[in-house]
C-alpha cells in the first residue's frame, strides 16, 4: 500500500457566506467542491472534478455571488451534501485505482475548509464523513517549511506563494477550477529542484473527544483556553465537543461550570491542543447549538484550572478508567448504599467495575452529599441508565446527568472545601452597657475547643446530653452545654458544648459521631468557640455555610429610645435574676468583696437589654446552659438557704443598674400597669417619672434601680 505522501488531493469548497480568511465564521454552508488528483511519485495530474452542493437555505450572500457567480437557482437542481461526498468518494477511488495508488491525503489551502465547514456542517447533519477527512495537508504549512523568508503562516495566501517562487498564476474564470489549478502549480514545483519538498507533516482531525482528569499542578496555556456561554443546561462534555468538532480538544479540556447550588450555569471551559485552534473556536461566536446560540469569549489558564483541577486520589483513581461515559446522580437518600445504587441502576447498565465504578460525593465530615458519580463502559449501558431520570430509590426520585471528568473534579472541590462553618467576619463594635455578671463565661477565639451536636431529637434535655456523652462529661466546662432554640421557642435539633481542650474536643467529635440518642443518630463536629457565639447570637447554619444573625442584616435599623442615666443596684444572695440574651461583647467584672456562693445561671426570654439591636433573637438555652457572651449567675433560694446556713450573711457590693426594655405591651398600658408588672422588686418611689419612657414606635422603657427577689 502506498504511503499517503504518494498521493494528494487538492480539495477546495465555497460557502453560501463568507470565503477565503474569513470561511466558515458564518455558519453558512457548502454550495462549491472541486477537487484534483496529484501523483507526487510521478509527478502526474488527474482530472479536476467540480460539483455543486445543495444548500438547506439558497440565500446566498453578495460576496458569494460576486466570487462565485453562482445563483440559487443552479443549486437547487444540485445534490445534497451527503450524495455529493459519496460522489466525491467514488471517483476518486475510481481514479486511484486506474493509477495504481490505494490511499491518498486531502490538500488544502488552510484548515478552513476542513475544520470550520466540513466537520461542523457534517456534524449538524448528522452525516459520518469518510475517513479520509480525518487528516490533510495544509499547503500554506508545507510552503513556509521549503520558503520560511515567505512571511508567517497566517498571512500566506495562494497568490503571495506563487509570486514569491515566481510562477504565473493560472487563467480561469470559472471560481473553484482557479483555485485547485494554482494550487497544482504550487505543488509540482515544490516537488522538484530546487525545493524536492516531501510533503510529511499531516493534520489530523480528531474522532471524539476523550475525558480525562486534569491536576491542579498542570501548567495550562492561557492562549488555549475559551469560555463558552449560554449552553444548554444539560449539555455534556460530548455535546460541547460537536459543537467544536473540527477543532482539537485537549484531553479532559471541557469543564462545566456550576453555580453555588452545584448546577450547570450554562457556561464551560474549554481548552484546545494550541492556540491556532482556540482563535478558530473565537470564531465560533455565536454559533447554534440547537436554537441557542453560543457565544465564545477568551479565557486564561487559571481559570481553568480553578474549575477542572483536581489534587483528591479517590477521583483520580475513579477517573484513570478511560473511555468511560460518567453519568451524574443527585438527591440520593443519604443512607443510600452502594448495593442500593447498583440495585436502582439494574442489570440493564452494568456499572464499570461494579461497586469500583460509583463515586459518593461527601462533606469534609463524611457526611453524603446526596450526589453521586456512574462509569459505564458504553454509550447504550449509559442510555439506559438516563431513562431511569426521576425513578424512585427509597422515598426520593433521583436525577440523572450526563457528566463530565471536569464536572467530577468540580463537584468534589466544591463540597470538599465547603468548611463546616465559613469563615466569620469580625464582629461589629458594641455599645458597652452596665450589666450584673460574673467573670464571662464564653470568650471568642479561634481555638477549636467546641463541639457542635446536630440532629438531637427535639425532646432531648440537658441530662439526655450528659448521657450521650457518657465518660466524656467530665471533659465538660462548668456550663459548657448550650442548647440552640429557634425563633418560636423551639429546640432546633443542635447544641454546642465547650470542652476543657480542643484535644478533648476532637476525641469526643471522633468517638461520639454518629451515636445513637433516643433512635436518632447525631453528629458530632469539632467548632471553635467564635463559631459556637456566632451561632448562638442568632446566625444559622446551611450547606453554603453561616448566614449571618438578624443584627447583623443592614436592612434593620435599630429604633431611637429615650436616654435615662444608670443608678447603682443592690443583689441580695437569695435573688434568682432572670438573664436577657444580651448579645456582646465579654465584659470585665467586678471583683467581689467576698467568696461568691456556688451559682447557676438564670434566663428571661421576655427581657431584653438595649443594645441598639432592633430583631427577634433567638431563645436562650435552659437554665444550666448559658447560650450569651455574658450572663447573670445567682444562686435558687434552695441553694442560696444551704449556703446561708454555713456562712455569715452578707451583701453583694453595689452594682451598676442596667436598662430593660419592654416589648409587646398592650397600647393603653400605663405607668401603674408597668410597675405592677414589676411587683416585688424595689424601686425609688420618687423616681417614677424617671423609670419610664417611650420611644418613637410607641415602646415603654423602664429602668429598675434596685432588684428584690420575693
Amino acid at each position: 500500500m502506498a504511503s499517503h505522501s504518494d498521493t494528494l488531493v487538492v480539495f477546495f469548497g465555497a460557502t453560501a457566506g463568507a470565503n477565503g480568511g474569513k470561511l466558515g465564521s458564518d455558519e453558512r454552508e457548502l454550495i462549491l467542491l472541486v477537487w484534483q488528483i496529484v501523483d507526487l511519485h510521478e509527478n502526474k495530474v488527474g482530472q479536476l472534478q467540480r460539483t455543486l452542493v445543495q444548500p438547506d437555505s439558497a440565500d446566498l450572500s453578495e460576496q458569494c455571488k460576486e466570487e462565485t457567480g453562482l445563483t440559487a437557482e443552479e443549486l437547487c437542481k444540485a445534490e445534497p451534501l451527503e450524495s455529493v461526498l459519496q460522489q466525491f468518494h467514488q471517483s476518486v477511488s475510481a481514479e486511484l485505482k486506474s493509477l495504481g495508488r490505494s490511499s491518498y491525503t486531502l490538500c488544502v489551502d488552510g484548515p478552513l475548509l476542513i475544520r470550520q465547514v466540513l466537520h461542523p456542517e457534517a456534524s449538524k447533519k448528522n452525516l459520518v464523513l469518510p475517513e479520509c477527512f480525518y487528516t490533510f495537508v495544509d499547503l500554506k504549512k508545507e510552503f513556509h517549511k521549503c520558503c520560511p523568508n515567505a512571511g508567517p503562516v497566517n498571512d500566506l495566501t495562494l497568490t503571495s506563494m506563487l509570486d514569491y517562487v515566481c510562477i504565473p498564476a493560472a487563467v480561469e474564470q470559472e471560481a473553484g477550477l482557479r483555485e485547485v489549478k494554482n494550487t497544482v502549480l504550487l505543488i509540482l514545483h515544490l516537488l522538484v529542484e530546487p525545493y524536492n519538498h516531501k510533503f510529511s507533516t499531516f493534520e489530523t482531525v480528531n474522532y471524539k473527544f476523550e475525558s480525562g482528569a486534569c491536576s491542579k499542578t498542570e501548567a495550562v496555556d492561557s492562549e488555549t483556553v475559551i469560555r463558552a456561554r449560554g449552553l444548554p443546561w444539560q449539555s455534556s462534555d460530548q455535546d460541547i465537543a460537536r459543537f467544536f468538532k473540527g477543532l482539537n480538544i485537549a484531553k479532559g479540556g471541557v469543564a462545566l461550570c456550576l453555580n453555588a447550588q452545584g448546577r450547570r450555569n450554562g457556561e464551560a471551559l474549554v481548552r484546545f491542543i494550541n492556540s491556532e485552534h482556540r482563535d478558530m473556536a473565537l470564531d465560533r461566536h455565536k454559533h447554534h447549538m440547537g436554537n441557542r446560540y453560543i457565544e465564545v469569549y477568551k479565557a486564561t489558564g487559571e481559570e481553568f484550572l480553578k474549575i477542572a483541577g483536581g489534587t483528591s486520589n479517590e477521583v483520580a483513581q475513579f477517573l484513570s478508567k478511560e473511555n468511560q461515559v460518567i453519568i451524574r446522580m443527585r438527591g440520593l437518600p443519604f443512607t443510600a448504599t452502594p448495593q442500593d445504587v447498583l440495585g436502582f441502576l439494574g442489570p440493564d447498565c452494568p456499572v464499570t467495575d461494579g461497586m469500583e465504578g460509583l463515586l459518593f460525593v461527601k462533606y469534609p465530615d463524611g457526611r453524603p452529599t446526596g450526589d453521586a458519580f456512574v462509569l459505564f463502559a458504553c454509550e447504550e449501558y449509559a442510555q439506559n441508565a438516563l431513562k431511569k431520570h426521576k425513578q424512585i430509590l427509597g422515598k426520593r426520585y433521583i436525577e440523572l446527568f450526563r457528566s463530565t471528568a471536569a464536572e467530577v473534579q468540580q463537584v468534589l472541590n466544591r463540597y470538599m472545601s465547603t468548611p463546616l462553618i465559613s469563615t466569620l467576619p469580625p464582629p461589629p463594635p458594641m455599645v458597652s452597657m452596665p450589666v450584673l455578671a460574673t467573670p464571662p463565661f464564653i470568650t471568642t477565639g479561634s481555638t477549636r475547643d467546641c463541639i457542635r451536636l446536630r440532629g438531637l431529637p427535639y425532646i432531648a434535655a440537658i441530662e439526655d446530653i450528659l448521657e450521650f456523652m457518657g465518660e466524656h462529661t467530665i471533659d465538660i466546662r462548668p456550663h459548657g452545654v448550650h442548647m440552640v432554640f429557634n425563633q418560636q421557642g423551639r429546640p432546633s435539633g443542635d447544641a454546642f458544648i465547650q470542652m476543657k481542650s480542643a484535644d478533648r474536643a476532637f476525641m469526643v467529635a471522633q468517638k461520639c459521631h454518629k451515636k445513637m440518642m433516643k433512635d436518632r443518630y447525631v453528629e458530632v463536629f469539632q467548632c471553635s468557640t467564635e463559631e459556637m457565639s456566632f451561632v448562638l447570637m442568632g446566625g444559622t447554619l446551611n450547606r453554603s455555610g453561616l448566614s449571618p444573625p438578624p443584627c447583623k442584616l443592614p436592612c434593620l435599623s435599630p429604633p431611637t429610645y429615650a436616654a435615662f442615666s444608670a443608678t447603682p443596684a443592690m443583689l441580695p444572695a437569695e435573688a434568682a435574676l432572670y438573664q436577657p440574651p444580651l448579645l456582646a461583647t465579654p465584659r470585665t467584672p467586678q471583683a467581689p468583696a467576698h467568696n461568691p456562693a456556688p451559682a447557676l445561671a438564670y434566663y428571661s426570654p421576655q427581657l431584653y437589654m438595649n443594645m441598639n439591636m432592633s430583631y427577634t433573637t433567638y431563645y436562650p438555652s435552659p437554665p444550666v446552659s448559658p447560650s450569651t457572651v455574658s450572663y447573670f449567675a445567682a444562686p435558687p433560694g434552695s441553694v442560696a438557704a444551704a449556703v446561708a446556713a454555713q456562712q455569715a450573711p452578707s451583701i453583694l457590693p453595689p452594682q451598676p443598674g442596667a436598662l430593660v426594655r419592654m416589648q409587646g405591651l398592650p397600647y393603653n398600658a400605663g405607668v401603674k400597669d408597668i410597675l405592677s408588672f414589676f411587683q416585688g422588686y424595689q424601686y425609688a418611689p420618687e423616681d417614677y417619672s424617671s423609670l419610664v419612657g417611650v420611644s418613637d414606635q410607641g415602646r415603654s422603657l423602664i429602668q429598675p434601680k434596685e432588684w428584690l427577689c420575693l
